[in-house]
């Protein structure tokens, strides 16, 4: 598509989505690898929450978290997620849509052990989204797995990554006067090729 140039240039979403990353490193102020992730519950009540994207693949997006969490427990029943990653200091978006698979494996392993040694207690401390009596209760475990689980404690097996497959992947940025660039890549499967559309405003 010819008037597809400058920073919407390209024949591979994946790489695009990491050229805006990267250049969103330098000039976002805090976590410009925050995304906000939907996922649906049972009644098909939406959710919402910002997490971290942890790496842009050649063909998903990987980010982690607690599987008994709400957002694990809606991904495990439905498979699908969306999220979107907003960066004010470029005045650009993307958008996803797509299938959910669990990664459980050695990378998973190795992201959990890149982690500072506080963060690798919490996760196994913290019994995500569900009620907690109060912060003490919290601590106490801390201090509890901390003198339990030794100085280099091992991948807790509800917690994990997950990798989003996308069948739709929107690349969005402001425009003068409303109208906006967009252009949406989408297809019907995974082992589909990409169509690619620009969008009104």
């Amino acid at each position: 598509m010819s008037e597809r140039n400058g920073i919407f240039a390209g024949e591979d979403p994946f790489r695009l989505a990491q050229a805006w990353l990267a250049e969103a490193e330098k000039s976002e102020p805090n976590d410009p690898n925050a995304i906000a992730l939907s996922t649906v519950d049972s009644a098909g009540l939406p959710n919402v929450r910002m997490v971290l994207l942890k790496e842009i693949e050649a063909d998903a997006f990987v980010f982690y978290t607690n599987y008994d969490s709400r957002k694990g427990q809606e991904i495990a029943a439905t498979g699908k997620a969306a999220f979107v990653i907003h960066w004010k200091s470029l005045r650009r978006q993307i958008r996803v849509r797509g299938m959910v698979e669990k990664e459980e494996g050695p990378k998973a392993d190795a992201y959990y052990a890149s982690r500072s040694y506080k963060s690798r207690i919490g996760a196994w401390a913290s019994k995500q989204s569900r009620p907690l009596s109060s912060r003490a209760a919290l601590m106490a475990d801390v201090a509890r797995l901390t003198a339990s689980k030794g100085a280099s404690p091992a991948r807790p097996p509800f917690w994990g990554g997950f990798r989003i497959f996308p069948l739709e992947i929107e690349f969005w940025a402001d425009g003068a006067f409303r109208l906006h660039d967009r252009f949406r890549w989408d297809r019907q499967t995974l082992a589909d090729a990409w169509e690619v559309h620009r969008l009104n405003p």
